[in-house]
């Protein structure tokens, strides 16, 4: 078995670990390992919060930007054609989330912020956006929103927080809601303009956050489209899906992508399997029990138990995805979830939304990368929808992630003992296991495996010396052992050997500093 080079947690930040065998300029994604920084942002666990109703604004979360909206007074667009919607709009984006804000999400462990936006948002920067839409005649109205888009992820990004971009309101409407844009009936699918215009936006998107100085390393990723709606069979949004990626990738070839599941889990998770992206695919799944005929007769502690029951339909659906994903080298996130339950699902006791948070935080946990609650405030008490709120109340733990309680700086001899010892146990474990069944292996893989999966979750976990800000994980493991080797065989055993690596880690970094 291969001796580990004497380089762990204090070299991490000059370079990722290594071995003989390792690659570490990449195969998949060749920025993985020249810019830690942004590889952190990217490929940790994402704990995080949407920030709905900032740019794109739902009138249930918040109406006082629908003062003076045109009929029906529901959508963007409403505002926008409405009296003063200029100086309203600006006047929100400018209070609606401060730096304060960033940095009370970064003390309770949240590390990442979904920010929707709409399409109309980056007129500032590139008028045509709107040219054939709904907005063409607004651009006065929007023409300062960009600007504040950056700052929004400049402020996100000081706190330690990555933004996850999430075009949210596409042209012709992907969706039957508001909240995508307008109050019109749902044109996406039904015109191949408004799908071709929509790869224009997204190109001017990555095209001006590529370009940002200095380099906006805590964007984690763009979503391509908020739960798009087709309106028969999935072709035509598979098909989008293919053209938009080819063109982002031509762009970026590294940025992360996020693509909605439209509820057909399973169904695009082997779509994501199938494309062969050379970048990071993660696939967004929404979870809501609160809005069918069966959430509203099914009881708060049996929604909390379908979530926690590896048995049930949930559990096992999540577990298949993930480990589906996982294998192709992508990812499973929940980008919108609550502590919400419809009336008809409570018992009256105080314990309800905190349960069922807890069985949705440890499902997440399990099975993903990452988890997204939907939304960060909301005026008046609502701790079903308003994190804040959720936090206040109890429903909502007060702090997640691990968090350092001591400094980790200095003890690299111990943490160099303990890799020896894990990696020992776990390299004679996995060896007396096969040497049950004959074959053909390369034990040192694993072996090798363990060590830069031990090295490289250390390289996460001790990123930042700031004891009141949650230390980040690696995640997204099938695609960051991918980017580890060039050498394929006996893959297998290199991978279980890395995920065994970084599972150690976590726990001795956990047991002695957290």
């Amino acid at each position: 078995m291969r001796k580990f080079g004497r380089k762990l947690a204090s070299s991490a930040m000059q370079k990722l670990s290594g071995s003989s065998e390792a690659d570490t300029s990449g195969t998949t994604f060749p920025d993985l390992h020249t810019n830690l920084e942004r590889s952190i942002y990217r490929y940790r666990k994402q704990r995080g919060v949407n920030l709905g109703s900032w740019f794109v604004h739902e009138r249930w979360i918040n109406d006082a930007p629908f003062a003076s909206a045109a009929p029906p007074a529901q959508s963007d667009l409403d505002i926008a054609r409405g009296e003063n919607a200029k100086s309203i709009l600006e006047a929100h984006w400018d209070s609606w989330v401060t730096e304060s804000d960033m940095v009370w999400l970064a003390e309770r462990g949240i590390n990442t912020v979904r920010i929707p936006i709409g399409y109309y948002h980056l007129c500032g920067v590139d008028q045509s956006v709107l040219a054939g839409t709904d907005f063409e005649s607004h651009h006065d109205v929007f023409a300062g929103a960009w600007a504040r888009v950056i700052h929004a992820i400049e402020i996100a990004g000081q706190a330690g927080l990555g933004v996850l971009v999430d075009l949210h309101a596409a042209p012709g409407k992907q969706n039957g809601d508001a909240h995508a844009g307008t109050s019109n009936p749902p044109a996406f699918f039904k015109n191949h303009r408004h799908r071709q215009h929509t790869i224009h936006v997204l190109r001017t998107l990555v095209t001006h956050l590529n370009a940002h100085d200095p380099p906006l390393t805590n964007i984690v990723g763009v979503e391509l489209l908020n739960e798009p709606q087709p309106s028969g069979a999935d072709g035509d949004l598979k098909n989008w899906y293919s053209s938009a990626m080819k063109a982002i990738g031509a762009l970026n070839p590294t940025l992360p992508l996020y693509l909605s599941d439209c509820w057909k889990t399973e169904h695009y998770a082997e779509y994501i399997k199938s494309t062969g992206h050379p970048s990071l695919l993660v696939l967004d799944h929404h979870l809501y029990r609160c809005f069918t005929s069966s959430d509203i007769s099914t009881p708060a502690h049996e929604h909390a138990r379908s979530l926690t029951d590896e048995n049930a339909e949930t559990p096992r659906m999540f577990a298949r995805v993930a480990e589906l994903l996982d294998a192709a080298g992508a990812g499973l996130v929940i980008g919108e979830w609550s502590a919400a339950l419809n009336p008809g699902s409570l018992t009256g006791s105080p314990d309800d939304a905190k349960n069922y948070v807890s069985a949705q935080l440890q499902l997440f946990e399990k099975h993903c990368s990452g988890y997204f609650f939907w939304t960060y405030k909301k005026p008046g008490w609502d701790q079903g929808w308003c994190f804040r709120d959720a936090v206040q109340s109890g429903a909502f733990p007060a702090r997640v992630g691990l968090f350092a309680l001591r400094s980790f700086e200095a003890d690299q001899e111990r943490q160099m003992q303990a890799l020896d010892a894990g990696r020992t146990k776990a390299y004679n474990d996995h060896t007396g296991y096969w040497s049950q069944f004959p074959g053909n292996y390369k034990h040192e893989r694993f072996a090798d495996g363990f060590s830069i999966g031990w090295g490289d979750a250390y390289a996460f976990l001790t990123s930042s010396s700031r004891l009141d800000r949650p230390v980040s994980e690696l995640a997204f493991l099938g695609a960051w052992a991918r980017s580890k080797t060039k050498d394929m065989s006996n893959f297998w055993e290199f991978e279980h050997g890395f995920k065994q690596g970084v599972r150690a880690a976590r726990s001795d970094f956990q047991e002695n500093y957290c």
